[in-house]
């Protein structure tokens, strides 16, 4: 069975380790998020938070994030110096015996949602993406230079109708999701007003007006040469998370949302230790990747597992679907990450856990009362990690029979 864990936010979350460990989760994913990106994690700090979780029967499976500075993403003059924090934080983390580490290289902005409380047929409400809200927030409440080009223009001419048919508070409310309350709870901007995030977001667009998707990559692979060989000495496998969605967003180059884009940084520096975060959910919302394919030929390279999956529409729209619906099929993937954990076992790898995370959960029953981070409700994921776990155990049960 994969390793069971759970993605906890610190001191701040709703959930606290004593509920968690009810759950029967094994392994904790966090990480240190009271620390400015760019600064060096502490091994006092880091050994604060393992014991902590420790002391509650678990352990710290997975860092998610170590946050890679946006400077360095864009190449600025601080880089290197951001690179070297960066490979001393690795270390750090190293000797205090954790393992595995989830990053991304999204410039920017993580992932991306319009509405974080759209209502299912069943009552509960899940994440969506509404691709001409997105346009609307591109277009007509940012007024990014050109962004009329990157969208077919039936795309255009509805958000321009939706956006003249919008109220002040529906405007602000999507600055709100888009900026504030999908990025700021983790290590997004925070900000007073719509008028002021909107200020600092631009400022940072601004940063990539000359990046392209191959300088983003020639910016990755400097970054992965200089970590990935520190990763090795450590014991660290370093797992790249892909864009959400897979792609192109705001005039921002993205460079992890296919098949080709993760070999090509998988060769990029063709180390053990340079690896991938496969999330199921996140793959899924492009309509060009065969996620079994892709799970079958990139397997030997995954060290973390989100299993969600989405449900897509042809105007390009797409939900949090169920963990077991959606066009992920995550039976597939489930089998041959199964099958990888015993090949792993079987050769003496010491990276066979595997942990798995069950992610972006529906908001259903309690959670209409408490104050969870969107995405991250406690029914939701419980019930998305039971059904993973059936799962599992089936597929199991037939491997063995089969065996």
């Amino acid at each position: 069975m994969l390793e069971k864990t759970w993605r906890w936010f610190g001191a701040n979350d709703s959930i606290s380790l004593g509920e968690i460990r009810q759950i029967g989760v094994e392994g904790i994913v966090t990480a240190l998020h009271h620390i400015p990106n760019g600064e060096v994690w502490s091994c006092e700090e880091i050994n604060r938070v393992k014991t902590e979780i420790e002391q509650h029967g678990m352990r710290w499976s997975v860092v998610e994030s170590l946050p890679v500075h946006e400077e360095i993403k864009y190449g600025g003059p601080d880089r290197d110096r951001l690179i070297e924090n960066y490979k001393e934080s690795l270390i750090n983390l190293g000797k205090c015996g954790i393992d595995t580490i989830c990053y991304n290289f999204m410039p920017v902005i993580d992932w991306i949602r319009t509405d974080l409380h759209h209502k299912l047929d069943n009552g509960a409400e899940s994440l969506y993406f509404d691709f001409v809200e997105f346009v609307v927030f591109d277009r007509y409440i940012l007024n990014r230079v050109g962004a009329e080009e990157d969208y077919p223009e039936e795309i255009v001419e509805k958000a321009k109708s939706r956006f003249l048919s919008m109220s002040s508070l529906e405007k602000e409310r999507l600055v709100d999701t888009v900026i504030i309350k999908t990025q700021g709870f983790i290590d997004g901007i925070t900000a007073d007003d719509p008028n002021q995030a909107i200020e600092l977001f631009k400022g940072l667009l601004k940063k990539y007006d000359h990046i392209d998707e191959s300088g983003l990559r020639h910016n990755l692979k400097h970054f992965l040469e200089a970590i990935i060989p520190v990763a090795e000495k450590v014991g660290i496998n370093m797992c790249i998370h892909p864009d959400d969605p897979p792609m192109k967003v705001l005039g921002l180059p993205r460079i992890v949302g296919s098949y080709e884009d993760i070999c090509w940084i998988l060769d990029a520096v063709d180390s053990p230790a340079n690896g991938l975060t496969f999330c199921a959910g996140s793959l899924s919302a492009g309509a060009h990747n065969n996620l079994t394919e892709m799970i079958k030929s990139l397997v030997e390279r995954v060290y973390f597992v989100h299993l969600r999956s989405t449900e897509l529409r042809e105007n390009g729209d797409f939900y949090e679907a169920e963990h077991l619906k959606g066009r992920a099929n995550l039976a597939e993937v489930v089998r041959e990450l199964l099958l990888e954990q015993k090949s792993r076992k079987n050769s003496g790898r010491m990276d066979f856990r595997m942990p798995m995370r069950v992610d972006h959960g529906h908001r259903m029953l309690h959670d209409f009362n408490a104050n969870h981070n969107p995405g991250y409700p406690l029914i939701g994921r419980l019930k998305g990690l039971a059904e993973i776990t059936g799962l599992e155990m089936g597929i199991e049960l037939q491997l063995d029979n089969f065996s």
